[in-house]
């Protein structure tokens, strides 16, 4: 028996659904809706039920044709009842005819039934029960008996009027439909408990429509949207129904609707809550306009399908808007302070280092006198390396903050690639033989002639190096090569150093970061280089790729396009070279990896 009224149950269910879909959508107002949505179920099933009673009581004494007129007329009443609500969203003239068409209904089956022994004579009870439950107030429930006394005194008179009229006699088998109709009574009273006590997580529908600063939006359960609040004439500029059934869903921006679907997918699959951002085009104000025409809004959904649907609330998403342009001008004009900060800065300390460096180096090379011994010698030299030292960190912070603010602007000119890579090679030499690392340039062929920036790739070529000599240890090796192919420029520096394990490859890039372990602490600097050189391969629409392993030295590849520099495009040529080593190297260590 439970299953039964479990199975009722999810058939109210489903039939309160169905008549959801056919209220008008132009009524806004919940209790109306909820009224029109129990009178349209009363209107469709009723003429089942009075149809049932006319075979029962019409067959014998008028015959089967009149008893299947009688049965037409029901359904037309009816159903026509049902027509007129869902295409003028009113009960003006759909409830008085759906009430008039049930109590001579009732009148017929109590006349033909055989008066008041019959247990047919129990009509009049429906007249009741279902006016009451279409309006869920007195005044209904008082109009229900009054139709149910009409019908009874319409039965009496009929009999009095027409002593002759022919009826049949009471008997077991009448009981069969007042039997039915009070298990579906049973059945929907059950559902309807079911439903409200689903539901009394859900929002209050009151409440929902009040939200003035809101559209509200009402899902079936599978995410079907079947109402829409009157808001949407103000927020949206639409009238409700132009938002129904997929008219919603195409004025969501392109971009927007995979979140969208998202989101009703969640709350399909029984989510609380979940909110989103998403722009909806709206009507254009002036026919000159040219254009879509797309507003912010933010689109909060709540209740969840287990209560029988869900609901959202739409809000303009102004503010938020405003306050991202507001954030967005504060950071532009944060790092306009910070420009101009780093460019202050950096002139006053480039201006005393210039003189400390520049007379430090004469006095090196004895142009205001000799020196008095070797130790003031070694102290000067000091303070001239101290200065270069704290001078190329100015720069490269200097350098860092204009890729950063995006005020670097790569330069074209054509020059030679071997020209470069001789100069950088010739500005480490010095640190790589206070070291005795030897620096060797792969392959015999000259690289020819490039158009690019020749200022960025001088600098990435210095930093490789420098940072390739700092990190390995005396008698190593460091390899600078490259190469040319389809329109890309290839520069690569190798070393035999420390190496770095598969953890740190994902740090380097970041400014001031430094692999620090028992071999690296022993090294200085600023963790600048690699920050520098990534920003500038950036900057010239390049990619940089790092192979390295602990103990094995790393190899660091830069590509960059010739011509004209496209930051950040993407430089498949790399792509295809970290894909080549890789598998190429993968059978020799697994432990060495890419970044």
């Amino acid at each position: 028996m439970g299953s039964v009224d479990k199975s009722l149950g999810g058939w109210q269910n489903r039939l309160s659904q169905a008549c959801e879909g056919l209220v008008h959508p132009g009524v806004a107002e919940p209790g109306e809706r909820a009224r029109q949505r129990r009178l349209l179920a009363a209107s469709l099933t009723g003429p089942f039920l009075a149809s049932a009673a006319f075979a029962q009581v019409l067959t014998v004494p008028l015959g089967v044709s009149a008893a299947l007129a009688a049965i037409c007329m029901a359904f037309v009443a009816g159903w026509s009842a049902a027509v007129i609500v869902a295409q003028t969203g009113s009960r003006r003239i759909a409830g008085p005819l759906a009430l008039c068409a049930a109590v001579l209904s009732s009148a017929v089956v109590m006349s033909f039934a055989g008066g008041t022994a019959s247990p047919l004579f129990l009509a009049w009870l429906p007249l009741i029960a279902e006016t009451d439950n279409v309006g869920r107030n007195r005044r209904f429930l008082l109009t229900g008996l009054v139709a149910a006394g009409a019908a009874i005194l319409l039965a009496g008179l009929a009999g009095f009027v027409l002593p002759d009229l022919p009826a049949i006699g009471a008997s077991a088998g009448h009981w069969l439909l007042p039997v039915i109709y009070a298990g579906l009574w049973f059945a929907r009273k059950t559902g309807d408990r079911d439903i409200s006590r689903d539901q009394a997580g859900a929002p209050d529908e009151d409440a929902l429509d009040g939200l003035l600063d809101a559209v509200t939006l009402r899902f079936a359960a599978n995410g079907e949207l079947t109402d829409v609040s009157t808001q949407a004439r103000e927020l949206l500029r639409l009238e409700p129904e132009f938002l129904l059934s997929t008219g919603f869903f195409d004025r969501i921006h392109v971009s927007d609707r995979v979140h969208y679907l998202n989101a009703l997918a969640d709350m399909r699959e029984g989510a609380d809550r979940c909110s989103l951002e998403l722009r909806v085009r709206l009507p254009r104000l002036n026919k000159g306009d040219v254009g879509a025409i797309y507003g912010p809004f933010r689109l909060e959904f709540a209740g969840g399908a287990a209560a029988g649907g869900f609901v959202g609330f739409l809000r303009a998403n102004d503010d938020m808007v405003r306050l991202r342009d507001e954030l967005e001008t504060a950071v532009a004009r944060a790092e306009a302070d910070r420009s101009r900060f780093l460019s202050t800065v950096s002139h006053e300390l480039r201006t005393p280092l210039n003189a400390i460096i520049g007379f430090s180096d004469m006095l090196l090379q004895d142009l205001a006198g000799p020196l008095a011994n070797e130790r003031q010698r070694d102290y000067v030299g000091l303070v001239q390396e101290s200065g270069q030292h704290l001078l190329s960190v100015v720069n490269s912070i200097l350098d860092i903050a204009k890729i950063q603010a995006g005020t670097y602007t790569p330069s074209n000119e054509r020059f030679a690639v071997d020209q470069i890579v001789a100069t950088a090679r010739s500005i480490v030499s010095c640190q790589a033989r206070a070291k005795q690392v030897r620096v060797d340039v792969a392959g015999d062929h000259p690289l020819g002639e490039v158009l690019a920036d020749k200022r960025a790739l001088q600098q990435i070529l210095i930093n490789l190096l420098a940072n390739a000599v700092k990190f390995t240890p005396e008698g190593g090796t460091v390899t600078v090569g490259g190469s040319r192919d389809d329109g890309w420029l290839e520069l690569w520096v190798s070393d035999t150093g420390i190496g770095m394990a598969e953890d740190e490859l994902h740090q380097i890039g970041r400014p001031f970061f430094q692999v620090v372990n028992d071999y690296t602490r022993q090294y200085e600097g600023t963790g600048l280089g690699l920050a520098l050189v990534k920003g500038l391969v950036e900057r010239n629409g390049g990619t940089m790729a790092i192979e390295s392993a602990p103990g094995e030295g790393t190899t660091v590849t830069i590509a960059v396009p010739e011509g004209a520099p496209v930051a950040h495009e993407p430089a498949p040529h790399v792509v295809k070279i970290e894909t080549e080593r890789q598998s190429r190297d993968a059978s020799d260590d697994p432990l060495r990896k890419f970044a």
